[in-house]
């Protein structure tokens, strides 16, 4: 099974594009923290993608700085750059099935 469930804060609005064949797409990045007790807290960003009517809510509703619950599919892909170099980015991939919305959690910042 293939299933990611992140809550954090968008580090930017979502970018909404149309694509020539009709379809919309959303990208947009969610920052996550991670408490480790005495040694503070690490911040990880996942970069993620909404398809079709699921962008176009996305495009709608969610803004800088604000909490979402992000729930999908994780997805890798690689690639090598101009300079032969291998790069590696894995991207939640929010579905309908899924959902990218405004979180409901109450949180102290």
């Amino acid at each position: 099974m293939n299933k990611v469930m992140l809550v954090g804060r968008l580090t930017r609005d979502p970018e909404l594009r149309s694509l020539p064949s009709g379809k919309h797409v959303a990208t947009f990045t969610v920052a996550t923290n991670e408490y480790r007790g005495g040694n503070g807290e690490r911040t990880e960003y996942h970069p993620c993608v909404a398809w079709d009517r699921l962008a176009e809510i996305c495009g709608q509703f969610l803004t800088k700085g604000q909490l979402v619950d992000v729930e999908g599919r994780l997805q890798t892909r690689q690639w090598d750059d101009d300079a032969g170099k291998g790069h590696l980015q894995a991207t939640g991939r929010a579905s309908e099935e899924g959902r990218a919305k405004p979180s409901s959690r109450t949180s102290s910042g």
